[in-house]
């Protein structure tokens, strides 16, 4: 390889390396700052607005089955369950064609 690869590949490491120390800075930093407490809901609020992102434009069984899959959140409080109920509902529904 000549030498310009490894400048590439040197200053590729170097950023990559830069990125990461600049996010554990900016993170030090937001958990000291008074607007640290949205940081406790944001997970939630994440996966709630790719499932609406995704659930946007799909068939009233797609619908059904996330309706399902909520209830079956609610009440059991299980990651898997619900996906298992969700995965079984949307299966259901497809099964019978609704």
């Amino acid at each position: 390889m000549s030498g310009t690869y490894w400048a590439v590949i040197v200053l590729l490491a170097v950023a990559a390396f830069s990125i990461r120390v600049a996010g554990l800075v900016a993170g030090g930093r937001i958990r000291a700052s008074r607007q640290a407490w949205m940081l406790e809901d944001l997970p939630g609020l994440i996966v709630v607005s790719l499932v609406a992102s995704s659930l946007a434009g799909q068939s009233s069984s797609a619908w059904i089955a996330a309706g399902v899959a909520l209830g079956a959140a609610v009440m059991t409080n299980h990651v898997i369950a619900t996906m298992a109920v969700g995965v079984a509902a949307y299966a259901g529904l497809a099964w019978l064609s609704v």
